[in-house]
């Protein structure tokens, strides 16, 4: 608790001048859970376990890569260690067999030993540079799959356009034997996040919608590919019904895979993680929880919060997890990225507050609950 008294202090010391105060107290969560603060990591955005008491975290405008230590055990990383700086927007990153990979725009990077090698000697490897180096959507979300292949977004290098390069706009695979690169999903305009059920090995991912339709159009999405090479819509179709009024050329709107779930305009869903723990009693491995970073550029601001979403159901449904980022009209947090822990507790990580932090249950906690 004085630690988490101590990073609250150290917040609350900067300027302030466009957001809100940072607090916990202002976070909302069902009854039973409980959040703490467990680490700072600069402009933290996705997260991956290396070795038990590891975590490490990418950045985007840091051009960071975080080792954090939990050295002692007890849930709180009180060690920071710089991996790597210096590089193009390193967001995305893996953890394999002790060595950790890093998607930087145009790069894939490999870091052996990550766990314990120190950091002035890390080496690093290049993978692969054969991506293109464009920043526009051009950071990275990076995952091995249940086929051992390394999975990467590439967005589309604009809000709006229609690409010679059949590589944007889509979810790949790099198989690292071979060096080959494969589109696994077609049409999809900025996914941050995606993930494998646990039981189907079905690849769940949310897609950022377009801007400049208005407020409330088009929603951003939750999809499943259910087969490789599945088209979802980008730039002819949004949403599953939607026409884009500059390049629609007429297709049927069932030539492309409609959402799973709308999950609204401007919400910016990022992260996203099936629940595979034993500690929350009302969670199981169709629950997927998904980090809404928020809205930019909506006259009046939404997302900035977790959602859990059940996907046995049909028609596939959620619930509000956690809200309280947003405060009025300014948001002192911004969730990116959730990843399950051993322990079956959430890791969540922050890029506007630069925390980590960490959701479990306890049966009978009341404080901060939302009913």
């Amino acid at each position: 608790m004085k630690r988490i008294n101590l990073i609250l202090a150290a917040l609350l010391s900067l300027p302030q001048t466009t957001l809100a105060e940072p607090s916990l107290a202002s976070l909302r969560l069902p009854k039973g859970y409980h959040i703490t603060i467990v680490a700072e990591a600069a402009n933290a955005r996705q997260m991956t376990l290396g070795e038990p008491g590891t975590l490490f975290v990418g950045s985007r405008r840091e051009g960071r890569v975080y080792r954090l230590k939990d050295e002692n055990r007890d849930g709180i990383y009180e060690q920071r260690d710089v991996l790597l700086q210096g590089l193009n927007m390193p967001t995305g990153i893996a953890w394999r067999d002790g060595d950790l990979y890093i998607a930087a725009v145009d790069r894939i990077l490999k870091v052996a030993s990550a766990d314990s090698v120190r950091t002035q000697a890390a080496q690093v490897q290049l993978i692969t540079d054969q991506l293109p180096n464009i920043s526009h959507h051009g950071w990275k979300y990076l995952k091995f799959g249940p086929d051992g292949d390394l999975y990467f977004n590439l967005g589309a290098p604009c809000n709006i356009c229609l690409s010679e390069d059949p590589r944007f706009a889509s979810i790949m695979k790099l198989n690292l034997q071979t060096g080959q690169q494969a589109v696994v999903a077609q049409g999809v305009r900025n996914s941050v996040g995606f993930t494998w059920h646990p039981l189907t090995g079905e690849l769940w991912f949310t897609d950022n919608g377009r801007d400049n339709l208005g407020d409330d159009r088009p929603d951003d999405e939750l999809n499943r590919l259910t087969q490789p090479g599945q088209h979802f819509g980008y730039p002819f179709v949004h949403a599953g019904n939607i026409a884009d009024p500059e390049l629609y050329q007429g297709q049927p709107f069932s030539d492309f895979q409609p959402p799973m779930l709308k999950l609204g305009a401007h919400v910016a869903p990022l992260g996203l993680t099936f629940y595979t723990g034993q500690q929350f009693p009302d969670s199981n491995n169709n629950s997927l929880f998904i980090a809404e970073h928020g809205s930019w550029n909506r006259s009046s601001k939404v997302g900035y919060r977790v959602i859990r979403v059940d996907t046995s159901t049909t028609p596939v449904t959620y619930k509000v997890f956690i809200e309280g980022w947003l405060q009025g009209k300014s948001a002192w947090g911004r969730p990116v990225d959730i990843v399950t822990d051993r322990d079956g507790s959430l890791l969540i990580s922050d890029d506007r507050a630069g925390l980590i932090y960490r959701v479990t249950y306890r049966a009978g906690y009341q404080s901060r609950n939302r009913d």
